[in-house]
Formats: structure tokens, C-alpha cells, sequence
């Protein structure tokens, strides 16, 4: 079962000793883990939700730039979220990173290093499908949070984007980065990048964090038309 909502992440390693808090803060506001093993619940009547999402959705490993690197997979079903809305209150969803809301969802995902950082894929169905064009519109509200997760304070600065064109459906591009309060200017923070695409109850969110130079909306735009026939749309 998905919990209340689904946040992509990013577990980046800098060299610099002086990022290690950073990172621990931001591993506390976003973070994307590979799922854990599902436990078999008997259920009467027919499977809810909607249809499952094929791995072959997902980008293939060589169209990420970059040399060849491991990914983690994961199943959106059992892939582990959070439910805690304390931090950052109305403004939690932006500060996390969630895009997915509660109900039946299935879907595929995977994280991968890339030159720079780490990048991250979802594709997901939903019968609830998340407004993208409500979904920017709160994240210009919510443009700085303070979060306070595990008791390590983070701030969540958000600036929101034009998204890349695509007929027939909503998208959605902002950067969020996050820093610690009263952070030396000279170190940049951590910063996660984010471009979803949504049409008929699909959709499918690219996520690079770290310095990456990838133009992940080229990309997102290419993860679309990759997944939208073997959707079935």
C-alpha cells in the first residue's frame, strides 16, 4: 500500500566532509528508497487499483547521458514514502517533493548516478491523478519553508518554471534547493530538479539532484513518448 504520498530523492555523496550535515538534512526532506518486499494480504472480490506499469516504461539505461551506472529499481506499491505532513505544514507536499497523492497508484521507478549527482524516474497510473497546473501554483506559495524533520532544521527554497510543451497534457518544472539556517553563503546547498508530465490518469516525473548539467526537460519529453504507447495511449 502507498502511503499518503510519494517523494523522489536524492542520497548524494560530495567529497567535502563540510556537506555531511547538509546532506543529513536533506536525506530528512527527500529521499527515495529501493521497495521493500511486499507481504501477501488475502483480499475477496477483484483487484483494485489501476493496471500495472511495466518496467519497459521506464527510460532504457542508455538513453540517460552519461556513462553506463547501476540503477536501483523500485515498485511504487511497496517503494517506502512518508506520512508525516508536521513539517513545513500546508506547504509539506512542496517541501517533500510529492506528486503523488493517496489512493490506488501503480507505477515503476528507478535512481541512477549520473555526472554530477543522481537522477530519478517515475511512471506511475493513478485514478486520482495530481493537478500539475494547482500543484505550481502552491509551490509558489510556498516559495521558502522551514522544515524541521528529525529534529534537524532545513530550509526549502522552491522557484517554479515554465515546463516543456506537450499536446494533450500538463506539466510542471521547478527547482527546490535546501540548505541549513545561517548556511556560509559560499557552500550552494543541495539542489533537486524536477520536471512531470500528466494526462489520463498518467504520470511520469524525471528528478535530477546535485550540480547535473542534464536538460531534463528534453529528457522528461523523451521519458513521455517512451512510456505513453506501452500505456496504451
Amino acid at each position: 500500500m502507498l502511503p499518503e504520498g510519494f517523494f523522489m530523492a536524492a542520497r548524494i555523496r560530495f567529497p567535502p566532509a563540510r556537506f555531511a550535515v547538509l546532506l543529513i538534512a536533506a536525506a530528512a526532506v527527500a529521499t527515495i528508497s529501493p521497495a521493500k518486499p511486499a507481504t501477501a494480504v488475502p483480499v475477496s472480490g477483484p483487484p483494485a487499483g489501476p493496471p500495472p506499469v511495466p518496467p519497459a516504461a521506464l527510460l532504457p539505461a542508455e538513453a540517460v547521458p552519461g556513462p553506463p551506472a547501476a540503477r536501483d529499481v523500485f515498485d511504487v506499491a511497496t517503494a517506502l514514502s512518508t506520512s508525516d505532513r508536521k513539517a513545513g505544514g500546508e506547504c509539506a507536499d512542496v517541501v517533500h517533493g510529492r506528486l503523488l497523492g493517496p489512493g490506488a497508484v501503480s507505477g515503476q521507478g528507478f535512481q541512477t548516478a549520473v555526472p554530477g549527482g543522481q537522477l530519478s524516474e517515475l511512471v506511475a497510473r493513478t485514478p486520482q491523478p495530481t493537478d500539475l497546473t494547482a500543484w505550481a501554483a502552491q509551490a509558489r506559495r510556498c516559495t521558502r519553508v522551514a522544515a524541521d524533520d528529525q529534529d534537524l532544521p532545513t530550509i526549502s527554497t522552491t522557484t517554479v518554471a515554465a515546463g516543456p510543451t506537450v499536446p494533450g497534457a500538463q506539466t510542471l518544472s521547478y527547482q527546490q534547493v535546501l540548505t541549513l539556517p545561517g548556511q556560509p553563503a559560499e557552500l550552494p546547498g543541495l539542489r533537486l530538479r524536477t520536471v512531470a508530465i500528466a494526462a489520463d490518469g498518467v504520470l511520469v516525473l524525471l528528478r535530477d539532484a546535485g550540480a547535473t548539467d542534464l536538460d531534463l526537460d528534453t529528457l522528461a519529453v523523451a521519458a513521455w513518448q517512451h512510456a505513453a504507447p506501452r500505456l496504451g495511449r
